[in-house]
């Protein structure tokens, strides 16, 4: 069994957090928490496939130059190729699930 509470930890952005749920090479699901006004960096992968789902929280995950919002228990794709970038423009607390196709962080380039 898997969680939280024993997942591989990580911090990005110095306040927002990802726990490794599975980390394989063909598939990553990671579950991540980010604060009220945070944002990643906008970029894209070449080949991996992405699905963003919002447990709690309103994500805003801007998709090719179209802002999409997502609330909980709603979620996105996000095709290889295409420039995407994950926002908590709220005031509370967002937690989502990425599930990858690959390990995203050896395919991440800026856009």
């Amino acid at each position: 069994m898997i969680s939280t509470l024993n997942a591989e930890h990580y911090i990005w952005k110095e306040v927002c957090h990802g726990w490794h749920l599975v980390k394989a090479d063909h598939l990553s699901v990671i579950q991540e928490q980010m604060p009220p006004h945070t944002a990643e960096d906008r970029h894209l992968h070449k080949t991996v496939r992405q699905f963003f789902f919002v447990l709690s929280g309103q994500a805003v995950l801007e998709l090719d130059g179209l802002n999409h919002t997502l609330r909980a228990m709603e979620g996105l794709e996000v095709p290889p190729g295409f420039p995407h970038q994950m926002r908590n423009d709220s005031g509370a607390d967002l937690e989502f699930l990425v599930v990858s196709s690959g390990t995203a962080r050896l395919d991440r380039h800026p856009a």
